[in-house]
């Protein structure tokens, strides 16, 4: 499991790889345009040269790029989706350049609409925005399912991937706040494992690509998107530790989205404690 954090890439993705460094980071994410804003970026030849140099040798051994919040790939606004498909297809391509593990994306929202008609806006953006890409892989957030928000469920990030066409580069991001939330239990070993058994039987575990660790402000389905730091909130140390230790895994990068309590960003002594945490997991699995 590659332990890392959400670091920024002020001053471009080399930036990011140091800062990942400091914060004791096996695997970084980062936001490739202003989250506030829609114009979508890209990096130079030598920015990314500076990456890739930055890189080697170094302990970061992942990259994830998130899309901003921003992007509604299933709006029933022609000019919102046509932006989303601008934005999303620049983070597809910088992942491209830079080698990333996975883009990250919300799916979009219905809004209140139809659910189903919602999913196949976005299944056909998100098919577009793969086909204006050439490599970098795609991963589905699971949603805490508030309002019209999709990937609430497996059976919803399920259609979606097939609404976008089924490519091999459809992948998942497993949020752990998210899954509590939305009312998967996986506060437990043996519930964690449930649910995992499930996501593989609707989904297929082999699309799993990237998780984000994050504790949950809120009771189990809640339907409230509130992080809350690794062991500071509803899953407890304990329910954390069972996420960070689950054997199915293993060499996938896990993001720490929530810095620790008090915290304004990455820090090595949280990563160190989660590190902790991992490892009273895997004693109580032996």
């Amino acid at each position: 499991m590659l332990i890392g954090a959400h670091v920024s890439p002020a001053g471009g993705p080399a930036k990011a790889v140091q800062r990942g460094e400091e914060a004791a980071c096996r695997s970084i994410q980062i936001f490739n345009q202003n989250p506030r804003a829609w114009k979508p970026s890209s990096y130079s030849d030598e920015q990314v040269a500076a990456y890739h140099e930055a890189l080697d040798g170094s302990p970061v051994e992942a990259l994830v790029i998130h899309a901003v919040y921003l992007l509604n790939c299933a709006s029933e606004d022609p000019e919102i989706r046509a932006k989303s498909l601008a934005s999303l297809t620049a983070s597809l391509r910088a992942g491209d350049a830079l080698g990333a593990a996975g883009v990250v994306l919300h799916p979009g929202s219905a809004l209140g609409g139809d659910v189903g008609a919602a999913i196949r806006r976005a299944g056909a953006t998100i098919r577009e925005a793969l086909e204006e890409s050439e490599r970098c892989p795609l991963h589905l957030e699971n949603t805490a399912g508030a309002g019209g928000t999709l990937g609430r469920s497996f059976d919803e990030l399920a259609a979606l991937i097939e609404a976008a066409g089924g490519d091999d580069r459809l992948g998942l991001c497993l949020d752990s706040c998210h899954l509590y939330a939305s009312g998967y239990d996986i506060a437990t070993a043996d519930g964690l494992s449930a649910v995992l058994d499930e996501c593989d039987a609707k989904v297929g575990l082999d699309r799993l690509g990237s998780l984000h660790c994050n504790d949950s402000q809120t009771p189990l389905g809640s339907n409230r998107d509130r992080h809350a730091p690794v062991g500071h909130g509803v899953l407890g140390e304990d329910g954390c530790a069972v996420f960070l230790s689950e054997p199915r895994f293993e060499g996938l990068p896990l993001i720490l989205e929530t810095p620790g309590p008090g915290e304004k960003a990455a820090s090595a002594e949280h990563t160190r404690y989660v590190l902790g945490l991992r490892e009273r997991g895997l004693a109580a699995r032996r």
